[in-house]
Parts: C-alpha cells; sequence; structure tokens
C-alpha cells in the first residue's frame, strides 16, 4: 500500500516537473526570440556600415571587442 501511494507521488511530481519544464523553455524561447528581434534592429539602425548585412556587423563587432 505504502509503495503504490509512493509510486503515484512520483507520478505526480514527475508529470508537474515536466508541465514546468515546458513551460518554463516557452517563456525562455519567447524572451530570447523577442530579445534577438530588438537586438537585430538596433544593429541594423545604428551599427552597420555601407552595404553591411547585420550578421556580418555583430561578427565585425565581435571582432573589434574581441581584439
Amino acid at each position: 500500500m505504502i509503495i503504490t501511494a509512493k509510486s503515484k507521488l512520483v507520478k505526480a511530481n514527475e508529470k508537474i516537473a515536466e508541465k514546468v519544464v515546458g513551460t518554463f523553455e516557452k517563456i525562455e524561447n519567447t524572451f530570447v526570440s523577442g530579445y534577438t528581434k530588438i537586438e537585430d534592429a538596433f544593429v541594423d539602425r545604428y551599427l552597420t556600415k555601407d552595404g553591411e548585412s547585420v550578421e556580418e556587423a555583430k561578427k565585425r563587432l565581435k571582432r573589434e571587442r574581441d581584439s
């Protein structure tokens, strides 16, 4: 009887944990996606040079920062 109760609690906890982790991942992905869009817009507007793409500007800025 005690073993059955424990296994039911374990299963319930596992389901709760899966929901929490899944929800966290969705929130994290939404936040990162939103931040990336804002970052790309900023780089495009203020940091790109003539004819440079956003990705090229990011690479250039990283090289400049690292050197």
